[in-house]
């Protein structure tokens, strides 16, 4: 067992821990099971032992290009999320709920578009305040209340209520979610001796461990509601990092590595509870900034530091399935992988976030082919790679092109577990299910789009408006970039004859820009979609 308050020693030139032999020596099998149980004829025979585990790996900044089942001229090798797709079903069209890190949590944890949260905009600062409510039911929440055993491993960014060293907590002082821009001089007066409050074991998770932001203060693990050691050091403003807090000694290249080994062990702390379902949700820190392919991934990719960030990312997918595999759990677990939005194209040369793309320096187009990047309303921004896995359930080397949103994972739980949603839940969820199985009609009409800086996009079958310009930040080269608040010639974009948004058809096509924007002014007004 990895001790609470010991890093994984992992540096550079470092071999990563590793928690087991087998981690490294095992390849999952390949199912031979080549049909799938419809899901009423399943759920009206399944007692409470029987219901599904639900893993999801939830990759950071993986774009739409990198894995080569989507992109065969992937300069990434990503055997384990390609193996996945051969297992399970592939989604073509799916898309995160915002083009950001933060709200696309948000999404994928509660169902809802996250532009009606307290934080409508933009993504959780140093420091910041929870984002999501107290009494707003989350799918751990929900899983909870069947009697699974919930767990968060690895990148939270969803806010927490920091103790301050006067007393009282951070959010006393707030009138909204983020402390301003003078996020040291809040980091100076953290209490780190207190619990944190209103973090991932009070939103639906029995058990956390992770490094809430790698970029971010604190530079430490956190466990459960505690900071593990005393940030005593700190670190300053360079190679991505922001300057704050640190434990000293704290090991960039160990973070991945040890979160990794932590959530593999808690997989296997499972088979001492037979018979008790689990749900482990695994955000992972990369290929987020900062850039650190440990010394196994290093050089395994031709896409420079970048590519064998990717690489690494797929590497821990297979561990987890190996231990999934190890433990005879995955005869009966969904296992899941996406990405929480698309690429920033950072190589990771010169710095931690790089200098140059990777698109530039190697030839490598990690969100391929759509336009755009990270943070944008352009396709690239939001276009993620899903994979859905569960043996004897879901049909191998299944794909489909339905537009889904990550948000609809709500939905799918409540339909293939049987928990309630509640009127005030899910607001913009709908069950995949019958694209899971072939069975009924999806429910979805309509997917709304959001960038960084709040400019809407809404998608209708083929047909997608953009109500302004699509860059978000990340792609100024492509277009204009707006003000906060700002909206640009609204764009219309038919996307079966024009995937690279380059034909605007909005003079056009008056009339299908007006349907398309009444239908987003109903979704909006509505305050949900089903």
């Amino acid at each position: 067992m990895i001790p609470r308050t010991q890093s994984v020693q992992g540096g550079p030139e470092a071999r990563p821990f590793v928690a087991c032999k087998a981690l490294l020596d095992s390849e999952p099998n390949m199912p031979t099971t080549r049909f799938a149980i419809p899901l009423l004829l399943w759920s009206a025979s399944m007692g409470a032992a029987e219901l599904p585990n639900i893993v999801i790996v939830f990759a950071d900044d993986m774009g739409f290009g990198d894995p080569r089942v989507y992109n065969p001229k992937s300069m990434v090798p990503t055997p384990h999320i390609d193996a996945l797709a051969n297992r399970g079903l592939r989604f073509t069209d799916a898309h995160s709920a915002s083009s950001v890190c933060t709200p696309s949590r948000y999404g994928l944890l509660t169902g809802r578009y996250p532009w009606r949260s307290r934080l409508p905009t933009g993504i959780v600062n140093s420091w910041g305040g929870p984002v999501i409510d107290r009494d707003r039911l989350t799918l751990g929440k929900a899983l909870q209340g069947k009697g699974y055993r919930t767990a968060a491993i690895g990148k939270w960014h969803l806010g927490w209520d920091w103790p301050v060293k006067q007393g009282g907590y951070l959010s006393d002082e707030l009138s909204g979610v983020n402390v301003g821009p003078q996020y040291e001089a809040f980091g100076k007066r953290v209490d780190f001796d207190r619990p944190l409050r209103d973090g991932p074991v009070t939103r639906g998770f029995d058990y956390y461990f992770g490094d809430d932001v790698p970029n971010f203060p604190p530079y430490a693990f956190i466990e459960n509601d505690r900071v593990l050691g005393e940030p005593s050091d700190r670190m300053p403003a360079q190679k991505g990092q922001r300057a704050g807090p640190m434990i000293r000694g704290w090991d960039l290249w160990a973070a991945q590595p040890t979160i990794t080994a932590r959530a593999v062990e808690w997989i296997e702390e499972r088979t001492a509870e037979p018979g008790t379902p689990f749900f482990l949700y695994m955000p992972l820190l990369g290929p987020h900034t900062p850039i650190v392919p440990n010394a196994e991934s290093r050089g395994q990719s031709e896409a420079g530091p970048y590519g064998d960030w990717v690489h690494q990312m797929d590497a821990i997918l297979g561990k987890v399935i190996a231990a999934l595999e190890r433990t005879g759990a995955i005869k009966n677990t969904i296992v899941i992988f996406t990405s929480d939005n698309g690429s920033p194209a950072r190589s990771g040369i010169g710095s931690f976030g790089g200098t140059g793309t990777v698109t530039e320096l190697y030839s490598h187009v990690p969100n391929a082919p759509w336009r755009g990047l990270k943070a944008d309303a352009w396709e690239a921004g939001h276009r993620v790679p899903l994979v859905i896995r569960w043996d004897g359930r879901i049909e191998p080397q299944s794909v489909t092109d339905q537009t889904v949103c990550l948000t609809d994972l709500f939905a799918t739980f409540s339909e293939v577990v049987g928990f309630e949603m509640p009127e005030e839940s899910g607001e913009d969820s709908f069950s995949l299910v019958p694209l899971m199985f072939g069975e009924g009609k999806f429910g979805r009409n309509a997917v709304v789009h959001h960038s960084l800086r709040g400019l809407f996009a809404i998608r209708k079958g083929s047909w997608k408006l953009i109500l302004g310009n699509g860059s978000g930040g990340f792609s100024a080269p492509q277009g204009t970039i707006l003000k906060p608040g700002e909206e640009g010639p609204m764009q219309l974009y038919l996307l079966s004859e024009d995937p690279h948004e380059r034909r605007n058809l909005v003079s056009s096509r008056p009339d299908k820009a007006e349907e398309l924007l009444a239908e987003f002014e109903r979704l909006r007004s509505a305050g949900r979609s089903r």
